[in-house]
C-alpha cells in the first residue's frame, strides 16, 4: 500500500534486504559473544564484520538451488567472508538467527508504531480542549439520550489510544526476546551465557526457555494490541461517519480543491477516509487471527507459522503505520459544526430533559414509578405530537404542584449536563486546560 499516507520508513523495514541485514546483525553478534569467551579467534570476528555483507540477488540465486533461505544466506557470506566463515552460525540452528532477528525488527517497527501514536494523542488532545464545552446531544441505540460535549467525546478517545499505546508497548516487550539456544533450545553446541552475551549486543533480553523457536504467544500478544487497536480506530471512524450523515453533519472529512466525490453525482462528499479505515482494521483483526493460529505447533517445532508471519509481519505493522497517520491527518483537518450540534439537539424537542425532570419529581418524594409514568406520558406526547417537552411539563397540573416555575427554569438549562466536565478533562488529562 503506497500513497501519501504511507512512511518509507515503516516498508524499508521489512524488504528482503533488510531482513538479511537483521540476520547478518544477529550472527555478528553472536561471533562477538564467541569471541570474548575464547571460542573463536578474535581476528575471525574482526574478518567477519569487515568483509560480510548483504548481495540480495546472490542469495535468492542461492536459494533456487538449496530451497533454504538461511543456508543460502549462509552460503553467500562464505563467498565474501573466505575461510573465517566456518566460525558464521556456529553451533546454531536457523531459527536462532531468524526469530532473533525478527525481535530486532519488531522493535524498529514498533517504534515507528509508538511515535505513530503519540502524533494522533497529540491530535486528539488538541480537538478535546478545542472542543471542551462545546454541547452535543449524546445517543445512545442511535437515539438522542442526554447532552454531552465533543470535546467528552474527543477526551474518551483520547483516553481509550493511551491504553492502546500501554498495550503496545507491553506487546513490544514481549516479542523483543530472542533465542541463541541450538536446534531444540537445549544449548548442546551453544551456552547461555553467549545467549545473554548476543542479546545484550542486540538490545533484546534472551527467552527464558525457547524450543527451537521463540514461542508465539509472545507473537500473539504483539498482533492482537495491533487487532484491539483497530478496534478503537474503527470505533472512532465509525462515529465520525455517523456524524457526517446528511442528517446530522455535525462534522465533515476535509475536502480538497479539485476532490471528487462520486463519478455520477456531483454533490458528494463522503467520509471516505473513515470508510476506508474501518475497512483496514478489519485486516488487523484478521492477520491477529492467523497469529493466535501459529501459536499451537508440533513438539519443539514446524514450520507452518513461517509462511503466515512473512505477511502478517510487514502488513500488520505497516497497515498500522499507514491508518495511525491517516487518521491522525483526518482528524487534524476534521470540520466541525457547533451551530448544527446545537440545531440537533433540538430535533428531539427537548427530550432529553426528562431525566432531570424525573429525579426532581423524586426528590419531592413522589414514588419513583409514578414519577416515571408521569414523565414518560409527556415524553410520548411529546414525541407524537412534535410538542416542546419543556412547555409540555410547564403546562401539566399533576408536575406543577411539585415543581414551580424557577425550579423548572432551572431543570431546563443544557449547561447543566457539563457540571462535571472539568472533573472528566482532570482524570483523562490531569488538567482542564491547555
Amino acid at each position: 500500500m503506497i500513497d501519501r499516507y504511507t512512511r518509507p520508513e515503516m516498508g524499508a523495514i521489512w524488504t528482503l534486504e533488510n531482513r538479511y541485514k537483521a540476520w547478518l546483525k544477529v550472527e555478528i553478534a553472536v561471533c562477538e559473544a564467541w569471541a570474548e569467551m575464547g571460542r573463536i579467534p578474535k581476528d575471525a570476528c574482526a574478518t567477519i564484520r569487515e568483509k560480510a555483507s548483504i548481495d540480495v540477488n546472490r542469495i535468492l540465486a542461492i536459494e533456487e538451488k538449496t530451497r533454504h533461505d538461511v543456508i543460502a544466506f549462509l552460503t553467500s557470506l562464505e563467498e565474501k567472508v573466505g575461510p573465517a566463515a566456518r566460525f558464521i552460525h556456529l553451533g546454531c540452528t536457523s531459527s536462532d538467527i531468524v526469530d532473533t532477528a525478527n525481535a530486532v525488527l519488531f522493535t524498529e517497527a514498533g517504534a515507528l508504531i509508538l511515535k505513530d501514536l503519540d502524533a494522533l494523542l497529540d491530535t486528539l488532545k488538541h480537538q478535546s480542549f478545542a472542543y471542551k464545552g462545546v454541547l452535543c446531544i449524546g445517543r445512545t441505540h442511535g437515539i438522542h439520550a442526554e447532552p454531552t460535549s465533543f470535546g467528552l467525546k474527543m477526551a474518551g478517545f483520547y483516553a481509550e489510544f493511551v491504553r492502546h499505546k500501554a498495550r503496545i508497548k507491553e506487546a513490544l516487550e514481549s516479542v523483543r526476546v530472542g533465542k541463541i539456544s541450538g536446534a531444540v533450545g537445549t544449548f548442546a553446541f551453544l551456552s547461555p551465557e553467549l545467549e545473554e552475551r548476543a542479546m545484550k549486543k542486540l538490545g533484546l533480553q534472551p527467552d527464558p526457555h525457547s524450543t527451537q523457536i521463540v514461542q508465539r504467544d509472545r507473537y500473539a500478544h504483539f498482533f492482537t494490541s495491533l487487532a484491539i487497536m483497530g478496534g478503537g480506530i474503527e470505533r472512532l471512524c465509525t462515529e465520525l461517519r455517523h456524524l457526517q450523515r446528511t442528517e446530522v453533519r455535525e462534522v465533515e472529512e476535509g475536502f480538497r480543491q479539485g476532490q471528487k466525490g462520486s463519478s455520477a453525482m456531483p454533490h458528494k462528499k463522503n467520509p471516505i477516509s473513515a470508510e476506508n479505515m474501518c475497512g483496514l482494521s478489519r485486516l488487523l483483526r484478521t492477520n491477529a487471527l492467523a497469529s493466535l493460529e501459529d501459536q499451537a505447533l508440533w513438539h519443539e517445532r514446524d514450520i507452518s507459522h513461517s509462511s503466515v508471519e512473512r505477511v502478517i509481519m510487514p502488513d500488520s505493522t505497516i497497515l498500522a503505520d499507514y491508518i495511525l497517520t491517516r487518521l491522525n491527518g483526518l482528524l487534524g483537518n476534521l470540520i466541525v459544526h457547533p451551530e448544527i450540534m446545537r440545531e440537533n439537539m433540538d430535533r428531539s424537542f427537548g427530550l432529553y430533559f426528562s431525566q432531570r425532570v424525573l429525579t426532581a419529581l423524586i426528590d419531592t418524594s413522589m414514588p419513583r414509578q409514578k414519577a416515571y409514568e408521569t414523565v414518560q406520558k409527556l415524553a410520548m406526547e411529546s414525541w407524537s405530537t412534535r410538542k416542546s417537552f419543556p412547555e409540555l411539563v410547564r403546562a401539566d397540573t399533576e408536575i406543577g404542584k411539585h415543581l414551580g416555575k424557577a425550579q423548572l427554569d432551572e431543570l431546563f438549562e443544557p449547561s447543566y449536563y457539563l457540571h462535571n466536565e472539568d472533573k472528566i478533562y482532570e482524570r483523562v488529562f490531569q488538567t482542564t486546560h491547555i
